[in-house]
């Protein structure tokens, strides 16, 4: 099964914000940034369309022209916690566990958040099911983690550091499943 998978275009918070299931309003740039991801969808033909529930991914999706996709709670973001809509320098002062993340962000969950592997678990348990479903191509309007997590899951990022390959604002990946 062909994948596409579509991340949210810019957020409208401050820089150095640190949010994940918060559901955070787009950018002003929303219709330039989505206009450019719509002219990158165009030809291909979905069986079937998903989205995170947050609007930043439903907002692109019916933009695109799919404004009924299947919510799936499992394409949300990471769940930052107690981290939430709160930057990281504010964190840094506040909160010694930050320290422990950074350390090893690719372990560690946030304070009273998810850590990348429960993002991972999450992700894959979606593909899994999605796999056993007859679709030849569906699309995915999510967030940067499940993006990573999918490209993880699919073999086309290495496990190790897979954030590396994090895809930009508006941009796709293709997998196959």
């Amino acid at each position: 099964m062909e994948v596409t998978l579509i991340r949210h275009t810019s957020v409208g918070v401050p820089k150095g914000t640190c949010y994940g299931w918060t559901d955070v309003p787009l950018a002003d740039t929303f219709i330039e940034e989505a206009e450019n991801t719509k002219q990158q969808l165009q030809g291909l033909i979905f069986n079937q369309v998903f989205s995170s529930p947050l609007s930043r991914a439903r907002k692109l999706a019916s933009y695109c022209g799919y404004p009924n996709p299947i919510i799936d709670e499992r394409l949300k973001e990471m769940n930052m916690g107690d981290w939430e809509m709160r930057t990281f320098d504010e964190i840094e002062r506040n909160d010694p566990h930050i320290q422990e993340w950074f350390d090893d962000y690719m372990h560690q969950p946030t304070t009273n958040g998810e850590s990348y592997p429960q993002l991972y678990q999450r992700v894959s348990n979606f593909l899994d099911e999605l796999r056993r479903k007859p679709f030849e191509h569906v699309a995915i309007f999510a967030h940067g983690g499940v993006l990573v997590s999918a490209g993880v899951y699919a073999g086309i990022f290495p496990a190790d550091n897979p954030f590396q390959f994090l895809v930009p604002y508006g941009g796709i990946i293709h997998i196959t499943i």
